[in-house]
């Protein structure tokens, strides 16, 4: 028999593992609903891993094996429960916050996409596959995170294009090695850019300093979302906004060579963040400083 406890602690072990800089940031959340974000974060995982990590599987096989996780995760939802080390932890969360199922069927559109579709056309085609699987991430968290207003949901959703965009740019020399490039042809075109050459010339500069900036002007529209967010729900959306847009600094830092290096943000750096939103540093200084520094 599967526990409550055991599922969640295997969600918080995908997180971990694979989504670092998540789990910082969900690190700022108080314990009664952190746990409920790695589960979140372990149905991605799950999914995403039977896409891109079944080894030499055929791509049949994958989506075999990812409509049977649907539907499994689907029939649980329905009963209420679940026995599988992941879904329990899934449909509990899912049930605790009444996180509407379409959301996940939309996840799992996108994912199946992976299995057939290696390109997008154009910017608003790439926006289609992201809306399942990106934005349907903000908009399962609203519930979690409890906005002011339903003003929250299209910066929620702009967040989740922002870190998706951040992934794809990071990601390209992975992607190729997947027989997948997200950024758009129409981009690419634009700018005379092949990223099968493996190569940062000057017309790849111009495109990713393009695809940098279009990234960028998606995490200030999310920045107006986190103001509709209190406490530690928008000190953790914060925390993973600015850890997220970090890469692209790091990717500006290695001269946009997104195919021999990956843009990392260090550990130290997403610690600290983390550290210094779960105490902010004006509370701090009010409880330690010295009563006569603080007069000042």
């Amino acid at each position: 028999m599967t526990t409550l406890e055991a599922s969640y602690a295997e969600c918080k072990r995908l997180n971990r593992k694979s989504g670092t800089t998540y789990y910082w940031a969900t690190q700022v959340l108080p314990a009664v609903k952190r746990h409920h974000v790695h589960a979140l974060y372990g149905f991605c995982r799950y999914a995403d891993d039977i896409v891109d990590d079944m080894g030499p599987a055929s791509v049949e096989q994958r989506a075999a094996a990812l409509a049977a996780f649907g539907d499994r995760f689907f029939a649980d939802l329905d009963r209420g429960e679940s026995d599988d080390l992941v879904l329990k932890a899934v449909v509990h969360t899912v049930k605790a916050f009444s996180i509407d199922p379409e959301l996940f069927h939309r996840f799992l559109n996108s994912m199946t996409m992976d299995l057939s579709v290696d390109s997008y056309a154009t910017w608003d085609d790439l926006c289609d596959y992201m809306d399942g699987s990106a934005c349907v991430i903000g908009e399962m968290m609203l519930p979690i995170l409890e906005p002011a207003s339903p003003a929250a949901i299209p910066h929620a959703r702009d967040l989740g294009l922002a870190f998706q965009l951040t992934n794809f740019l990071r990601d390209v020399g992975e992607d190729l090695d997947r027989g997948r490039v997200y950024i758009p042809q129409e981009d690419l075109k634009k700018f005379g850019a092949d990223p099968h050459l493996r190569r940062v010339t000057p017309e790849w500069r111009n495109l990713m300093q393009f695809e940098i900036e279009r990234a960028r002007e998606l995490y200030i529209s999310a920045d107006l979302g986190v103001a509709e967010l209190y406490g530690s729900s928008a000190r953790s959306i914060r925390a993973a906004r600015i850890l997220y847009s970090e890469i692209l600094d790091h990717i500006e830092a290695n001269e946009y060579d997104v195919f021999t290096q990956r843009a990392r943000v260090p550990l130290m750096r997403k610690v600290a963040v983390a550290t210094e939103m779960i105490v902010p540093l004006g509370q701090f200084w009010t409880a330690h400083a010295p009563a006569a520094l603080r007069r000042d």
